[in-house]
């Protein structure tokens, strides 16, 4: 196994920092990590705001679920999909993309390109003994945080990124097994009895992880946050945004 497996599966969510910011250098290395990621058609559909004004992330860290480890952190990286730049260009070119951009394809592709670069920024951030967490909890505030960051149409956040110094960091969260991942030429529906033991596992590992025991598991924790966060309103946002129209 090489040393970039080894980060790879190494990997954990961190949500407690070191009170140190990150360099301009470090910033600027992790950004052309994300660059490098693969993309849609050479399209590039993401920009990446990066967050040093201490009020604007405290007012992020608000409507993203209150969480205080976002202002901790040595940087907020908020990933957004782009597909502003490509209509802009299209009107330098005389060619009519609006169709296509308001079309639910084009809202997909800039979400992949866009996880695509921040997943880049991940491995990078850990090769370098930082930790990391994405904040999904952006979306929560999606409409607040666009105001904030004064996005245009055609743009929208995705999720948030900290990175920084660890200060504390939980033991590593067992994945589903291979087994239970991994189909060969059909989706097999006969995997449910590997799925049922891994929650079982997940159940015995939050009850004796490190840092914060609880009683819970992967199924108890996936499902209350598919119940406890439809966002609902995402839709209409992105139509009033020029997105996923049809």
């Amino acid at each position: 196994m090489n040393q970039t497996i080894e980060t790879i599966l190494n990997h954990k969510s961190v949500r407690s920092f070191k009170n140190i910011r990150l360099t301009e250098s470090q910033i600027e290395q992790l950004v052309e990590a994300s660059q490098a990621a693969s993309t849609a058609s050479y399209q590039q559909n993401y920009s990446i705001i990066g967050i040093n004004d201490p009020i604007i992330k405290r007012k992020i860290a608000k409507c993203a679920g209150n969480q205080p480890f976002i202002e901790e952190s040595g940087h907020l990286f908020i990933f957004c999909a782009d597909l502003y730049r490509n209509k802009l260009m299209s009107e330098e070119l005389n060619i009519d993309i609006e169709k296509t951009i308001q079309g639910v394809d084009a809202t997909i592709v800039g979400a992949v390109d866009t996880s695509l670069a921040a997943q880049n920024m991940v491995i990078a951030a850990e090769s370098m003994d930082l930790g990391v967490c994405y904040i999904g909890g952006v979306r929560d505030g999606i409409i607040e945080i666009s105001e904030l960051l004064e996005l245009p149409n055609y743009v929208y956040p995705v999720f948030g990124l900290v990175v920084g110094y660890p200060s504390e960091e939980n033991d590593k969260k067992p994945r589903i097994p291979f087994e239970g991942i991994y189909h060969e030429n059909k989706y097999n529906l006969d995997k449910m009895h590997i799925i049922k033991q891994y929650n079982k596992d997940t159940n015995t590992y939050y009850s004796v992880r490190s840092g914060k025991s609880s009683d819970r598991s992967w199924a108890k924790t996936a499902i209350s946050s598919l119940n406890r966060l439809p966002r609902t309103f995402i839709k209409d946002f992105l139509n009033k945004r020029g997105l996923s129209k049809h």
